[in-house]
């Protein structure tokens, strides 16, 4: 299938690895456009050496009012076509276990940049009367981990968010959807893992092994799976969906509709 991305502009958040990253390769492979931030520079040095063409590389942290004026003032007027919102999560740990420290850091990091960069980006897709909104949260918003209980907070307040704007924006030609990772082969997977080992004794290939078996895929998905499924979803062929919370998981999620 022909993605007809081709010279499309796409921003991506958190592009220096796991999904971030995925999705950047995956977009400039269909010959898009990326204008990619991440904190650290080094990485975005190796994607724009790979991508020189298409890549924009932008370092900073997205949490700051400054990293977000840069990145508004660096796409605007430059017909942007879409937005992929992804960052890492807080840290693992249960509810009785948090402070209240922890629960601001979170939503700082989890929740209000997205909503901030979103509303100052929202006029650039409605005068176009285009955009594809993503973002990429957890299969947590489903159902719910019991070792992170920031996360499981946080990101459920990003899918209300997602799908109130889903609604005011559908008559617009811009979609605004939510993907649902659950297990993959990332970075990100092995904070639960070190967590679930320090808390079982089992050592960390012993954990992996016990989450990959409890997947009825049996195994952990991959970034560049996720990456297409994504890619998929920025792209015209998915203008009817808009709203949704999309699970990318193995069959992890146990609810009829998840």
């Amino acid at each position: 299938m022909d993605l007809q991305l081709k010279d499309r502009h796409f921003v991506v958040t958190g592009c220096s690895s796991g999904f971030g990253k995925a999705i950047t390769n995956a977009l400039c492979r269909e010959g898009a456009r990326v204008t990619g931030v991440a904190r650290k520079q080094d990485p975005l040095s190796r994607l724009h050496q790979r991508w020189p063409h298409q890549f924009s590389p932008l370092q900073g942290d997205l949490t700051r009012s400054e990293t977000l004026d840069r990145l508004v003032n660096m796409v605007k007027g430059k017909s942007l076509h879409g937005l992929v919102l992804n960052s890492g999560g807080p840290p693992a740990k249960p509810a009785i276990h948090t402070n209240i420290s922890e629960w601001d850091e979170a939503y700082q990091s989890v929740f209000r940049w997205k909503v901030d960069l979103v509303l100052r980006l929202m006029p650039e897709f409605r005068s176009s009367g285009y955009g594809r909104i993503l973002f990429v949260e957890s299969q947590s918003v489903k159902q719910p981990i019991p070792v992170l209980a920031l996360s499981n907070a946080m990101r459920a307040g990003v899918v209300g968010f997602a799908k109130s704007l889903s609604r005011d924006v559908a008559s617009e030609g811009i979609t605004v959807n939510v993907l649902a990772p659950g297990p993959h082969d990332t970075p990100a997977i092995e904070r639960v893992i070190a967590y679930r080992a320090g808390r079982s004794g089992e050592d960390t290939a012993e954990a992996r092994k016990a989450m990959e078996k409890a997947i009825p895929a049996g195994r952990f998905g991959t970034a560049e799976e996720f990456a297409g499924l994504a890619a998929w979803l920025l792209s015209e062929h998915s203008a009817y969906v808009t709203g949704q919370t999309i699970s990318h998981d193995g069959g992890n999620i146990s609810g009829l509709f998840g």
